[in-house]
């Protein structure tokens, strides 16, 4: 039989033999043909490389050019009248260090005007419409409006080059670009392929380029070798704007390798062969022999196998320990796993409980005891959990163990077990655990956050209070009255501004919140109480809407509010004005009631302030009138409504006319002839006072001329002018545009305008209406707060003394004597007095006495039309008194 077995191996063995010799001569065949191959392979990559590099230097240098005829473009784009010498410049700074282009032009209209470099300028005036050779990649350009790329072609200089024709638009507005004409240049192939590398001596290949036409059909190269079709060449395309190049090329050395440099590599084969045949020979001769051995290997193989098993599942539970425990002796075994668990380093044939039991943690022995007595009482398996504290070290294990009784005869009990250190899962747990708590914390931070945010975004940082928003969003829950009582009550702080410019911003922000504690403490616990913005707040009061009771609760609020409160010292008192508005009508808003509440405050402080004014029809109807007011103005001006009027004024000796002040009338196509006093708080609310003083002195100095004109010696005219107008930007150009003579323009501005003695811009503004020739009277003089230093700052050339002093003058000694004081002040600075108002002759004959220079007022004339005033003025100067003065 083993004489069989042993015979059946060396055919076994001699059959294996001639497989791999075949094998091997197939493998030295296949070994030598690959190599050719690879030798051939290699040689097309190394020439596939090349090309490669070669086609993207020429891409790259020729799309180079042309983003630098891009340039030139948008030069041409921007400035389409360019000169040619501005376009020499241009093309020498963007051409001369850069790119390979050798000439380039400028053709408006498809006409050459321009070129680089100029040594080239005999082909200004060529005409691409007239010249077939450029006639087709020009107009190809011109007509698709793109960049045409075309070439190669002959050059001058016996040289190749490319022609690029770039179309130059020129933005319209409004409208599609239009074709300014084409910006023409050639590429000197010659210098392109140099920097390219392609005559470098150095190359391995040779190659040839040849041009494409449009049927994919390729000509005689017109760069490199003519042969090179003929070496089965790598083919690649060159794109060229519209046209494209095929590149060819092979290597130097040729393709394949010759016998000489294939020998040393089938020796190598070959030697490789006897290497591989010649030990299997032997390994033959002595198989018979090794199959006896083979045959007890594979026996022990078996066992083995078993073996390699347990050791397999060891090795896979590398984590795991082996311990093995007598019950009847109480000792252990261990394993080195087991030992390295419980910080062992001792190495015994066995262990005692003790031993065991020293290393548990104190408060884990109990339980483990109790676990393992258990499992032997019911004969069960063991499981149990504990900590480790290794000796001499601070470090805890966490073990989990389990085992069952392995041999149940008495007196022979074992626990046999197997044990694993859980340490990093217990620590991932509790680092769960952790994280998990900590997650939620931060969602309760979180929550909190959101309800905080949520309470800053609805209350004023400053007080507490709810904001404008919550109070806007909380009308807006209320949704209509539906007859439930509502009202609103709008507060806001008096002389709060002087308080902030005075003490500061702290101490603004101390009244603040001092007022809102007061706000708060005196209205009800069901109000709502908000921060409107600023210095005003909001009372929101849903219960009740007894003007009574309201009255009382803001009289509450203003006497608390008037109280003293000390900042660092200083005491400040503020106050309030409180409006208040009620439901009155089931289709009124919440957000129309605080409108109207909004109303009854501005009423409250326009009345004299710290008082309380309740929201009322009239106030609607003033509010709906002044609305109507501020809109007819604004068409009023649009349509030229506004004219001046002109009342004269008059010498207090001679009675000649001294001048003539312009007055602004309104034309109201339905009201009427409206006086100043009916639309000019509403026109400066509007701020179009400016343009109202415009038009008046426009039309002034127009009537003006034409009085002179009509043989009318008019001395002066007199202009009001508005602060708007004075600070206006653009007064004093305005001013040095017109026509007049010095002196011959005034311009009355109020007192409390003129006396500010800090605005250097108002003082700058009139030494410069000064120096242009306009005149300065003081308006009004006597009602406002000027100061005898600022009135020698100003130096106007007149004051024009209130009607209010001028009325009661002949029945007041008192008045009397103020009007007097207020001439001899004038006559003091050298300052002419003018009394407006003069209602009779007694009023002019008594200011006359007094030294009055110039008189105005309906004694004489009222405010007339400009035409009316012509015909006064020369009936004035015709009477027979200024008859006999002339004569």
């Amino acid at each position: 039989m083993r004489k069989t077995n042993a015979r059946f191996v060396r055919l076994q063995a001699f059959m294996l033999f001639s497989v791999v010799a075949l094998a091997t001569l197939f493998a030295l065949l296949f070994a030598d043909q690959q190599r050719a191959l690879y030798q051939e392979e290699n040689s097309r990559n190394m020439v596939t490389e090349q090309l490669s590099v070669m086609r993207s230097a020429i891409e790259g240098r020729i799309n180079g050019n042309v983003l630098l005829l891009k340039g030139l473009v948008a030069a041409l784009q921007t400035e389409p009248k360019m000169t040619p010498e501005r376009f020499d410049a241009l093309a020498r700074g963007t051409l001369a260090t850069e790119g390979n282009i050798a000439f380039v032009s400028a053709a408006p209209e498809m006409v050459v005007t321009m070129v680089y470099p100029l040594s080239q300028s005999s082909r200004i005036g060529f005409d691409f419409r007239k010249r077939n050779r450029e006639h087709g990649a020009a107009f190809l350009a011109a007509q698709s409006r793109k960049v045409n790329i075309s070439g190669p072609v002959d050059l001058d200089n016996g040289g190749k080059g490319l022609v690029v024709n770039y179309p130059v638009l020129v933005e319209r507005k409004g409208a599609k670009p239009d074709l300014w004409g084409i910006l023409s240049a050639t590429i000197d192939l010659g210098q392109l392929f140099q920097e390219s590398g392609l005559m470098d001596e150095d190359l391995p290949i040779f190659f040839a380029i040849s041009r494409g036409d449009a049927h994919g059909m390729f000509g005689k190269p017109f760069f490199g070798r003519d042969d090179v079709f003929s070496f089965d060449p790598v083919r690649m395309t060159v794109n060229i704007g519209q046209d494209y190049w095929l590149l060819a090329a092979a290597p130097k050395e040729g393709w394949g390798v010759g016998p000489a440099q294939l020998l040393p590599f089938r020796i190598f084969l070959l030697l490789a062969a006897a290497a591989i045949l010649l030990p299997m020979l032997w390994v033959i001769r002595l198989m018979a022999e090794r199959y006896r051995t083979m045959e007890h290997l594979e026996r022990n193989g078996e066992r083995l196998t078993a073996l390699s098993s347990r050791l397999e599942l060891a090795l896979a539970t590398s984590q795991v320990g082996i311990w093995e425990h007598d019950v009847h002796s109480g000792r252990q075994v261990w394993d080195d796993r087991v030992r390295g668990h419980l910080g062992m380093t001792e190495i015994r044939d066995y262990y005692e409980f003790a031993d065991w039991k020293r290393v548990v943690h104190p408060d884990d022995v109990a339980a483990a005891e109790k676990a393992f007595a258990d499992a032997l009482a019911a004969r069960s398996a063991y499981v149990g959990q504990y900590r480790i504290q290794i000796p001499g070290s601070s470090e805890v294990k966490h073990i989990r163990a389990f085992g069952r009784l392995v041999d149940s005869t008495p007196g022979r009990e074992r626990f046999l077990g197997v044990e694993w250190d859980i340490t990093a899962d217990v620590r991932r747990e509790e680092a769960l655990l952790a994280a998990r708590e900590m997650a939620e914390e931060k969602n309760r931070a979180l929550e909190q956050a959101h309800r905080q945010m949520e309470f800053n975004a609805l209350h004023d940082a400053l007080t507490g209070l709810p904001n404008r928003r919550y109070l806007d969003q909380f009308l807006a829950d209320l949704g209509p009255a539906d007859g439930a009582p509502l009202s609103i009550l709008h507060l806001d702080l008096d002389r709060f501004k002087d308080i902030n410019d005075t003490l500061g911003h702290a101490a603004g922000d101390s009244i603040l919140r001092h007022a809102a504690s007061v706000i708060a403490a005196c209205a009800g616990a069901d109000d709502f109480v908000a921060r409107f913005g600023g210095d005003e707040f909001v009372i929101v009061r849903r219960e009740s809407r007894d003007t009574a009771d309201l009255e009382r609760l803001a009289g509450r609020i203003i006497a608390a509010l008037t109280e003293p409160v000390f900042f660092e010292g200083q005491e400040c008192r503020a106050g309030a004005s409180i409006g208040i508005a009620t439901w009155t009508r089931e289709d009124e808003s919440p957000g129309e009631l605080l409108v109207n509440a909004d109303i009854a405050l501005y009423e409250a402080k326009k009345r004299g302030r710290g008082r309380v004014e309740f929201f009322t029809d009239g106030l609607r109807a003033q509010v709906v009138e002044t609305k109507q007011t501020a809109d007819d103005i604004l068409r009023a001006l649009e349509q030229g409504e506004f004219v001046a009027f002109f009342q004269p004024q008059f010498d207090a000796r001679t009675r000649d006319i001294d001048g003539v002040e312009a007055l602004v009338r309104w034309e109201h196509p339905e009201r009427g002839l409206l006086a100043p006093d009916a639309f000019l708080r509403i026109a400066e609310s509007l701020n179009v006072m400016h343009r109202i003083d415009e038009i008046v002195l426009d039309q002034a100095l127009f009537h003006l001329r034409q009085w002179q004109a009509a043989g009318l010696a008019i001395p002066r005219v007199s202009v009001n002018i508005s602060a708007q107008r004075l600070l206006e930007g653009g007064l004093l150009e305005k001013i040095e545009d017109l026509r007049f003579d010095p002196g011959s323009l005034c311009f009355e501005l109020l007192e409390s305008i003129s006396f500010e003695d800090d605005d250097d811009a108002v003082l700058n503004t009139i030494e410069r209406l000064k120096a242009l020739g306009v005149d300065i009277e003081i308006d009004d003089f006597g009602t406002g707060h000027a100061s005898i230093v600022n009135l020698l700052k100003l130096t106007p050339r007149k004051l024009k003394i209130d009607r209010q002093l001028i009325t009661p003058i002949l029945d007041s000694q008192r008045e009397r004597q103020l009007v007097s004081s207020i001439i001899d002040i004038g006559r003091t600075c050298g300052i002419g007095i003018v009394a407006e108002g003069v209602e009779t002759m007694d009023h002019a004959a008594l200011l006359s006495d007094m030294g009055c220079q110039t008189l105005q007022g309906y004694a004489f004339a009222r405010p007339m039309r400009a035409a009316d005033f012509l015909a006064f003025a020369l009936a004035h100067e015709s009477r027979p008194e200024n008859g006999r003065k002339r004569a």
